[in-house]
Order: C-alpha cells, then sequence, then structure tokens
C-alpha cells in the first residue's frame, strides 16, 4: 500500500511537470507586446497564436513522459543515458508538427525543456526539491546521454526544418553522412553542442548548464512578478533582459552579429526607460516591436522566445503560479 501512494504521489509530479512545461510554453507565448515576436496580439505568415498554443499542449505531454523517467532515474531503477533525451525531442517535434498547420514554433524550446523535465523528475524522486538540485541533476542529464540521442536530435532538426540554421564544417544537419559519423566516433548531444555553442544560444546553454536561464531569465521573471504580481509584465522583462545580455542568434545567424548587438542595445535602452513598468518604457517597448517588425527589416529574435520559456518553466517548478 505504501508503494502505491509513493507511486502515485511521483505520477502526480510527473503531470505537473508537465503541467509546467506547457505552461511555460503558453506564457512565453501570450508574452505581449514581446518584441518581433509572435504573441496574442502578433502573427507571422507562417506561424501563428494558435499553432503555439497546440504545441504547448503537446509538449505538457510529452514533457510529463520525459519527468517519468527522470524518475526511474532518481529511484535508481535506470541509468542516465537510458533518459531518451534525443527521442523526446524527436518525438515532440513530430507531435507538434501533427497538430498545427504552421511552421516551425518550438524547436528551440524543446531542446531546452527535455532535459530540465528529465532533472525534475530526478530532483523530485530524492524528495527534497530545489533549484540548485535541480541544476545538479541537469548537469548529469546534459553529460550523460548517448550517440543514439544525437542521431535523434538530427530527426529532430530534419522535421522542424527551422529557418536560419546557418552551416557549420563538422556534422552539419544538411550533410546525409553525418549521422554515420555520429554513430562511428560516439558523438554525444553535449559533443555536439558544442560544435555550434559559439553561434546559437540554445547549444550554448546545453554546454554550460543553462546559465542564461538560471542566472539571467529565472532570476528577472522572479524579481519583476514579486514587484509587479503581474505574469505578463515579468515575461516581457524576461525576454528584454535576455535580449539585451545576450545577444540573439537567431538574428546574428540571419542578418549578422552587428544587427544582433544592435537589437540588445535597443532592448537595454526600453529596460533603462523602465520597460513595462513605466509610460515612457511602454512607448520604447511598442516602438522597438514595430521596428522589428517592419517589412523591411523584419528581425525575429526567436532564440530569445526560446530561452524565455526555459526561464518561466524553472520560476514554474519552483512554485510560481500565475
Amino acid at each position: 500500500m505504501v508503494g502505491m501512494k509513493i507511486k502515485r504521489r511521483l505520477e502526480a509530479y510527473a503531470r505537473e511537470v508537465g503541467n509546467c512545461a506547457g505552461l511555460a510554453v503558453l506564457l512565453e507565448v501570450s508574452g505581449s507586446p514581446k518584441p518581433g515576436n509572435v504573441h496574442r496580439y502578433a502573427d507571422f505568415s507562417d506561424t501563428r497564436f494558435e499553432h503555439f498554443l497546440a504545441a504547448g499542449i503537446v509538449i505538457a505531454q510529452e514533457m510529463e513522459n520525459a519527468a517519468l523517467r527522470g524518475i526511474e532515474i532518481g529511484l535508481k531503477n535506470t541509468r542516465t543515458e537510458e533518459a531518451g533525451i534525443g527521442e523526446t525531442i524527436k518525438d515532440t517535434v513530430t507531435q507538434v508538427r501533427e497538430w498545427h498547420k504552421g511552421g516551425n514554433t518550438s524547436l528551440g524550446t524543446i531542446i531546452l525543456l527535455t532535459p530540465l523535465s528529465v532533472a525534475a523528475g530526478m530532483t523530485h524522486a530524492q524528495n527534497s526539491f530545489s533549484i540548485p538540485k535541480l541544476r545538479k541533476n541537469l548537469r548529469e542529464v546534459l553529460e550523460r546521454n548517448t550517440p543514439k540521442d544525437t542521431v535523434q536530435l538530427y530527426k529532430a532538426i530534419s522535421i522542424a526544418n527551422p529557418g536560419g540554421l546557418g552551416k557549420v564544417s563538422k556534422l552539419d544537419i544538411s550533410d546525409t553522412s553525418s549521422t554515420e559519423k555520429i554513430m562511428a566516433d560516439e558523438v554525444t548531444l553535449r559533443q555536439v553542442f558544442e560544435i555550434s555553442a559559439d553561434r546559437d544560444s540554445v547549444s550554448k546553454e546545453w554546454t554550460n548548464t543553462f546559465t542564461i536561464s538560471f542566472e539571467t531569465g529565472f532570476p528577472e521573471f522572479e524579481s519583476v512578478y514579486q514587484k509587479t504580481q503581474d505574469t505578463n509584465y515579468a515575461t516581457i522583462h524576461t525576454f528584454l533582459r535576455i535580449l539585451s545580455e545576450v545577444p540573439d542568434t537567431l538574428i546574428a545567424r540571419k542578418r549578422g552579429e552587428e544587427e544582433a548587438i544592435r537589437i540588445a542595445k535597443r532592448a537595454q535602452e526600453v529596460l533603462e526607460k523602465g520597460g513595462c513598468l513605466t509610460e515612457e518604457g511602454r512607448i520604447e517597448l511598442r516602438k522597438l516591436d514595430s521596428e522589428l517588425r517592419d517589412p523591411g527589416n523584419q528581425l525575429n529574435p526567436g532564440t530569445s522566445a526560446d530561452l524565455t520559456a526555459a526561464s518561466i518553466l524553472l520560476a514554474l517548478l519552483n512554485g510560481f503560479r500565475p
């Protein structure tokens, strides 16, 4: 009887992790006006607000499964290498594509939320949740995976077919021989992300245990919410803080590093004028949103949005509720 109660409690927590992940996606996309990105009042031609809502529902279900695997690892019923990180990323991307007719909505977010969900399951199975313990378990998840996970990641990227990938000199996604090289050289997820870390902040998160999410985005979200009790303000400020301190790598790949740095400085200007918290800041925020959406410009800080979703997930796992 005691064993059954424990099992039900852990299953309930896995559902909670899944709900947190899905809600993180929904809160991030709802943030308005989130400069240059889809939000509740703005769409792109190929991806709309409702596409992200559909993705959030799918992600919740898949991250619950990831948390269940994390629980099994935490209970020492299975090894960390058997978490199936790559397969979860691929399955989630596949399900997202089946549930809406738009373009890529969530690849970067899924790549970030999957290991976080596994680590959250591990942490709860150890009977005491805290952010430091979560990050410690996350480090283990990021370091202990297999070449099979890497192959599944490549399949996920092919399915999502995101724009602005560019090319790398080694193990490029468009090179059909890459998967054979991955298996032959036993390339793990951590190793493949190291190749692209200097040009992609999502990859860089994998190589430094989510420094941006834990040390920039999450504290900003909690701080602004404590001051304002406004989830939308906290979401927008988290996005702006990340964008201002980490020039968006999607913009850099599409338009060059100088342009990414310029937009980072514009985000800092919005924050310096108060962001959502002052009339002057709100005016500047709307100006930045219009500037990024201008038909002759069309700059999308998509990587910053992925990092914002991961930061919100940390807040939710830590007990935040809107």
